[in-house]
């Protein structure tokens, strides 16, 4: 899954990829008002860490774009201002937790985790369907009980097919999802078809009731078999 993190201060930013990042997820980083903003038109996250406070603008401000453009899930805003006001403020624009400076990075891993399980999830730790679990905690995946190893980008790929079950995603969407901002450093998409290859000949292997169809020219789309 991949989260924004809107945050001037360098060292708490990267206090918060480091952290973030052992938890598996895909983060991308914004310092100024600027940059998020245009971060938030262009791409699609699953959850945004957003500071109040930026330069050249507030992230208050961001709350009102992305509600404006429909992505006001799945926000919860880290800042050093506590009162009242700003945190009503907040969630009556969309944000969904609200923490404090200075907080506990273990308290904002579980806050980020809950809102996730809430809003995506329905407060579920896994994604079931057909005859296949997916355990997003312990990050296994099984077939009819019997556990299937995936390598971490396969594991994350199947994971973002699923979220988006019978819906077609493009190449780009997948590869900015799974991969973020690294994806600007490819040439072109072929490491993307060798994942969903591999992917593929092991949900086979397996006999998992569901399979990544092909649509030509533009991306992929899971499906029950």
């Amino acid at each position: 899954m991949k989260i924004l993190i809107v945050e001037d201060e360098e060292e708490l930013l990267n206090t918060l990829v480091a952290s973030l990042a052992k938890e598996h997820f895909v983060i991308e980083t914004a310092s100024d008002f600027y940059s998020a903003s245009e971060k938030i038109e262009i791409y699609s996250y699953d959850c945004i860490l957003l500071d109040i406070m930026l330069p050249h603008g507030n992230g208050l401000q961001l709350l009102e774009q992305l509600k404006n453009t429909g992505k006001s899930g799945n926000i919860i805003i880290i800042s050093a201002k506590d009162s009242l006001d700003d945190k009503l403020k907040g969630l009556e624009l969309g944000a969904d937790d609200y923490l404090t400076k200075p907080f506990h990075i273990a308290e904002l891993n579980a806050r980020v985790k809950a809102v996730l399980r809430r809003n995506k999830l329905d407060g579920k730790n896994t994604i079931e369907t057909a005859n296949i679990l997916l355990d997003l905690q312990e990050r296994t995946f099984a077939v009819n009980n019997e556990n299937v190893p995936l390598n971490r980008k396969e594991f994350d790929i199947l994971n973002y097919f699923l979220l988006n079950k019978n819906r077609l995603v493009t190449k780009n969407a997948l590869a900015e999802h799974v991969w973020g901002d690294n994806i600007d450093q490819a040439d072109n998409y072929d490491f993307i078809y060798y994942q969903i290859k591999n992917l593929r000949k092991k949900l086979q292997a397996a006999n998992a009731d569901i399979e990544i169809e092909a649509v030509y020219g533009i991306g992929y789309k899971l499906t029950d078999r």
